[in-house]
């Protein structure tokens, strides 16, 4: 079964509010088994403009990857995220 990725790009404006983002969203990447590949570092931005953080998640499926972004536990984290950055998500089938 292919994997499923969470492809972020954020720019965040509150950085010490945006932590209690990370603290909120913990669970739902725990209960649905999330493995960071790329969390923030440096990056190169090569086409388009870009954003300060960067960040690909990888989960056991597409479906995983939905279920995570849609569970009750993630959509709080979201509630927060959504005051202190700016950015998009997008959830992609892997190979």
């Amino acid at each position: 079964m292919p994997k499923g990725y969470w492809i972020a790009r954020v720019d965040i404006r509150d950085p010490e509010r945006y932590k209690d983002y990370v603290a909120a969203a913990k669970p739902a990447f725990e209960r649905f088994g999330a493995k960071f590949l790329a969390r923030g570092g440096a990056h190169e931005v090569a086409e388009a403009p870009g954003r300060a953080r960067n960040v690909v998640i990888e989960f056991e499926s597409l479906a995983a990857a939905h279920d995570c972004y849609h569970s009750p536990e993630y959509q709080r984290a979201a509630a927060i995220r959504q005051t202190v950055a700016d950015g998009e998500i997008v959830l992609v089938e892997g190979s």
